[in-house]
Parts: structure tokens; sequence; C-alpha cells
């Protein structure tokens, strides 16, 4: 190699170096800020409002602190999405191996993500499966993980995940589909909030299926058998005087799968 392009190459790597470290400074301290601050918009928003149409629904979004919410609606999302959620650190290693064995066996796509890998999707990643956005995926899920709590993680998640066609958050499921305020949701419509997660442009709250009432039942089974709202209290900080049967504990009551 000539002198010439051994210092193009120099030159080309120091600044690779520079960007990347650049990127990792910037991705780190947005996170910080979003520990404190309510994020103004999300990666995922900004790809719906990008692909909506003139027959599309209203974008809205509002943002609403956990304590203003009523205490199903995280339950219900833990109890239909990640039961580990409190004692995991991201990851759902078992999840992961489950859904990898299924996916080699058939064609359908088995998930396993946690809400922190959700959280971390929603906000900072496009929607879609790659391999690079499932390593940029896992990033971001160990910097959330590292720098929030896990209330923090659940609170942004409930304000940040689409629960209907372009409706993000159960500030916007309040005021659209149940013409209340969010501190006044019941767990049966917590449950239904829950069940519509994995789809939520299929399954609808204002008309739901004969499978979302079904997955509707089995969340409020899940909420009853995990503790209901006290379960998260010490996730919360909010209780600590009375001890608790650790998860694993209450783990073994749980339905296996959901319908």
């Amino acid at each position: 190699m000539s002198k010439k392009n051994r210092g193009f190459f120099i030159w080309f790597a120091i600044w690779l170096l520079r960007i990347v470290v650049s990127l990792i400074i910037s991705s780190v301290a947005v996170v910080i800020a979003y520990k404190w601050v309510a994020p103004p918009i999300t990666f995922t928003m900004i790809e719906r409002r990008m692909a909506a149409t003139d027959s599309s629904p209203e974008f809205l979004y509002e943002w609403i602190p956990i304590e203003e919410v009523s205490p199903f609606v995280p339950l219900a999302v833990v109890a239909s999405e990640d039961q580990l959620f409190p004692v995991h650190s991201g990851f759902d290693l078992k999840a992961i191996e489950k859904a990898l064995e299924s996916n080699k066996k058939t064609n359908r796509i088995r998930g396993a993500s946690t809400i922190s890998q959700q959280v971390a999707k929603n906000l900072f990643l496009w929607q879609g499966r790659s391999w690079v956005r499932k390593g940029l995926e896992v990033y971001f899920t160990v910097l959330i993980e590292f720098f929030w709590d896990k209330e923090r993680i659940l609170e942004m998640y409930i304000n940040v995940a689409e629960m209907g066609d372009m409706t993000f958050g159960v500030g916007a499921v309040a005021t659209r589909y149940l013409k209340k305020l969010p501190f006044k949701i019941t767990r049966h419509e917590s449950a239904l909030i829950a069940a519509v997660l994995p789809n939520p442009l299929k399954y609808k709250i204002a008309q739901p299926s004969r499978y979302v009432l079904g997955r509707q039942k089995w969340v409020i089974r899940q909420m009853g058998l995990l503790g209901g709202p006290t379960y998260l209290d010490d996730v919360f900080g909010i209780q600590k005087a009375e001890p608790k049967k650790s998860p694993k504990s209450k783990s073994s009551k749980k339905e296996k799968s959901a319908p």
C-alpha cells in the first residue's frame, strides 16, 4: 500500500470512528433525557404519519403521567405482553429460545420481544424485520434498562405504543375510543386495550372481534393470577411493608399461552 493510500485509509478510519462515537454519545444522551422528558414524537409515529392516506384517522398522541392512569392499564399490559417484566433485564431468554425453535418448524414468525424491547423499537427504530434493526433494538434496550427504572419503561410503553389506527398511547385511546379520563379506565377496558396490542391495525377496540374478546378474557384471568394491581407495587416502589411472593412462585399459576 502506497503512502498516499495509507494516509487516506487512516483519515477515513479516524472520521468513521468519530461518526460512530458521535452516534453513541448522541443515543446515550437522548435515552438519558427521556428518563425525565416525554418524547414529542417517536420514530414509529413519524413512519405511520408518512404512510397515512386521506382515509386515515387523525393522528392522536397525548402523554399521560403514569400516576394519572388507571392501575389496571399497566397491569393488563404486563399480563398480556411480558409477565416477567418486573424481573428480567430487558430480554426473556427462554421466550427467545422458544421463538427460534418455533420459527424453524413453521413459516409463521413468532416474536419474543419484551416490553423493554418494544419501547426501544417504538421510540428509536423503524418497523420491520432485519438483523440490523434487531441489533439496534438490542443496543437501545440495554441503554433503556441501564438508565431507566421499570416504572419509567412501563410509563413510556403505555404512552407511545400504537393502540389503534393512528392512536398512540393510553391518553389517545381514552379520548378517541373510551370517552373518559385515563384514570377512570376499568379492568375490562384495560384488558381490551392489551388484547389489541399485538396488531392494533387489525384488531379493533371500538369493534372487537370474537378473537379479541377471547384475548380480553384471557388477559383478565392473567391479571387476577398475577395478584391484581398490587403486583406492580414493588416495581413502582409504592408498597414495601408486606412481603410478596416472588414472580417465580406466581408464574406457576399462569396460563402458558394466549388464545
